[in-house]
């Protein structure tokens, strides 16, 4: 297949970034010197609590929200909305699109022509296990078919770095593990930089490079964990005892609360 990826991998930062909202009260807090930095071709997944700010620092990074101090980078310069894909939590599928043209859409606003973004979203329709349903609109698809047209449109943009805000949650635990191999795989094909938030430890444990841990809001860094083993190697038996080690370290950073598995 050829690559859906058009560049290098970048460099990805968030320079102790520091940013609030309004609230009922006044501001609200919601980012407290957050610093992350992933390496061209790593995939980074950052954990927390739910509402901890995870989203609002991707939307930072996609050049979609400025913070109210320090700095996002793509590649030293600072982050502007097209650079890097990002995928939200819904999949925000268009109602009156059929797949096929939801799909092209995410190809449309990166400037491929009507013709290229076709052909584009057919070669992702079918890499992503959703050939036959390229005319079915939004509402004839389960869940877990919406979240693969999702992630679909997301890849035909061919931008070299993705932001996966919970791409996996509310997913029955087959489903979700069959999009865990696709990513998998994708990313070992085109190796783009990659941030994926989460609340799943496990999920994180499965897919990452390198572990970010943020606390509760407002989001600051708690502790960061490499992942020395391929993914192969976590699906084996052997491998059980260093997981369950590392899944201690991680309850541990997050003050043990309970994340789901």
């Amino acid at each position: 297949m050829p690559s859906e990826i058009g560049a290098r991998a970048p460099r990805i930062v968030a320079d102790e970034l520091v940013l609030s909202r309004p609230g009922a009260e006044g501001p609200l807090p919601v980012l407290d010197g957050v610093a992350l930095a992933v390496e061209p071709g790593e995939l980074v997944c950052v954990v927390g609590p739910s509402g901890c700010g995870k989203s609002t620092l991707l939307e930072c990074l996609a050049g979609l929200r400025s913070a109210d101090h320090g700095r996002a980078l793509v590649d030293g310069t600072a982050a502007a909305a097209g650079r890097l894909a990002l995928m939200p939590q819904t999949d925000a599928l268009l109602p009156w699109r059929t797949l096929a043209e939801n799909v092209a859409w995410g190809a449309k606003l990166a400037g491929a022509d009507s013709a290229d973004a076709a052909e584009r979203a057919g070669r992702m329709i079918r890499r992503v296990g959703l050939a036959g349903f390229e005319d079915h609109f939004p509402h004839a698809l389960s869940g877990g078919m919406r979240q693969r047209a999702a992630l679909a449109r997301t890849l035909v943009a061919r931008a070299p770095g993705w932001l996966l805000d919970e791409p996996f949650g509310a997913l029955d635990a087959i489903t979700r593990a069959d999009l865990h191999s696709l990513l998998s795989d994708l990313h070992a094909e085109h190796r783009p930089s990659v941030i994926m938030v989460t609340h799943d430890l496990d999920e994180a444990l499965d897919l990452a490079d390198r572990i970010v841990v943020l606390s509760d809001r407002p989001a600051r860094n708690v502790a960061e964990l490499t992942v020395s083993a391929g993914r192969q190697r976590r699906r084996s038996p052997e491998w059980a005892p260093e997981r369950a080690v590392a899944r201690d370290l991680l309850m541990d950073a997050l003050g043990g609360r309970v994340v789901p598995a």
